[in-house]
């Protein structure tokens, strides 16, 4: 039997390496006798297995029904089996609304499967199209949703119902979309790149890859928030996701000496660094992906404070935050290259929250407050016509501020110069990312006999 070329077959082609694709369920058909609306199968994307499905809106515009269904469910079977990542593109006009119930059953089986595979099996789902009504919360359940500019519709009730227009931009700059796309191409390109730089599976632990960069390569001095991330990547290579949301954090993955890390970064650009609502859950929530795959945390530290919100929701996010540093169990390198300010120092990636390794600067500043604030607040007695404001925030930065003062208490483990800051960096990810997350375990005590 000879199948017809479709969107969804060219659609999931391009994700694999060339040749490589394998169609499963090829023929699994609706009651009345044509294929269901979705290609699903296997392939190699830079050599490594990976799962696939996309909704193949050339059949019945991908009406997704409990055929789909057990297709899908079929494909994470093997997934989960095999241990490898699932990639789908979503593109259809939603239920089959003559199946009744069943329709309604079979999309339970695709929550369930996307909720057993999740912290198993990195998932990515691309929107091509439209992705309405139930299999919209379906793609929110993915570890990461790529959204196309001008293309994907992403939504639970229809904007026309509701009196709205439909907006691509709009699922990624309230943070629910990972990464905006320029194209089509593109969205597959950002796929494939996160499948690269992510474990195949929460089991398979760190693995050093090609190391394209001299592992001994010094740090240009000056650089803050991108700029120095990209810095220290590996060949400057850095993928960021959420930079819609919470923007005075830096979200991404890069290569560190050929280990893939999750890196955080205060944006001092953007409010000064100082940390919002939403940064807080754009940071905790990567946290929380990272720790689900082991991947190694590095935090950069440049934040005024916290943003000078009133509300509760602030402190509930940062709540978050906290609780996934401290809860993470994956290897954590910090390091204060810039301001440290108030709750930023404690919330960011601290020893106290149980970071393995964490670094300063010699120029970073680390204090309960901002010096300006601290001698307003309890230096201001102090200024006269000899010694000035400026004099004595100059005098608080070198003393209460200094990051030697903070390694004196244990807080910070060296302070180093910016230029060597890759280099120790890497040495921490090295160090850090030997161990199997497990305590070693003995048979008994070597007696002196």
């Amino acid at each position: 039997m000879e199948k017809c070329r479709t969107v969804g077959i060219e659609r999931i082609s391009v994700l694999f390496d060339a040749g490589t694709f394998v169609e499963t369920g090829a023929y699994i058909k609706r009651a009345d006798g044509t294929l269901t609306g979705v290609v699903s199968g296997y392939g190699a994307i830079d050599g490594r297995l990976v799962y696939a499905f996309a909704q193949d809106s050339d059949r019945k515009k991908g009406a997704f029904d409990a055929p789909q269904a057990k297709k899908i469910a079929a494909l994470y079977a093997m997934a989960i089996k095999n241990q490898a990542p699932v990639i789908a593109i979503f593109d259809s006009i939603g239920a089959t609304v003559c199946d009744g119930a069943s329709v309604l059953s079979a999309y339970g089986t695709l929550l369930k499967a996307v909720s057993d595979a999740s912290g198993v099996i990195p998932q990515i789902a691309i929107i091509g199209g439209v992705c309405a009504g139930m299999a919209a919360t379906v793609a929110a359940m993915f570890d990461f949703v790529i959204t196309i500019k001008d293309q994907s519709e992403w939504f639970v009730n229809a904007p026309f119902v509701l009196g709205k227009e439909t907006d691509s931009t709009a699922t990624y700059e309230n943070g629910l979309a990972s990464i905006l796309a320029e194209s089509e191409a593109d969205a597959y390109r950002k796929a494939t790149a996160l499948v690269s730089l992510l474990p195949s599976n929460a089991s398979e632990g760190v693995e050093i890859g090609d190391i394209s960069d001299d592992v001994n390569r010094g740090t240009k001095v000056g650089l803050r928030g991108r700029a120095l991330v990209e810095e220290l990547s590996d060949a400057n290579a850095f993928l960021s996701v959420g930079d819609g949301f919470g923007k005075e954090l830096i979200t991404g993955f890069a290569r560190l000496g050929g280990v893939a890390c999750g890196i955080i970064a205060s944006e001092p650009a953007c409010n000064g660094g100082a940390i919002s609502a939403d940064g807080a859950k754009k940071a905790a929530r990567f946290i929380r992906l990272c720790d689900a795959y082991s991947v190694p945390i590095v935090t950069l530290v440049d934040s005024l404070g916290i943003e000078g919100e009133s509300d509760a929701a602030l402190a509930s996010e940062l709540a978050k935050l906290a609780m996934s540093y401290a809860s993470a169990t994956t290897a954590r390198v910090t390091a204060v290259v810039g301001r440290a300010y108030g709750a930023a120092f404690t919330l960011l990636g601290s020893k106290a929250l149980g970071a393995d390794t964490v670094y300063a600067t010699e120029s970073a500043e680390i204090s309960p407050m901002a010096p300006q604030a601290a001698v307003a607040f309890l230096w201001n007695d102090r200024i006269t016509q000899e010694v000035s404001r400026e004099d004595l925030e100059k005098e608080w930065k070198s003393t209460y501020a200094s990051p030697a003062a903070a390694a004196c208490d244990g807080s910070i483990d060296d302070v180093i110069c910016q230029s060597e800051l890759r280099q120790h960096i890497l040495s921490a990810v090295y160090m850090l990312t030997c161990r199997d997350g497990e305590s070693a375990k003995r048979r008994h005590c070597n007696l002196p006999l």
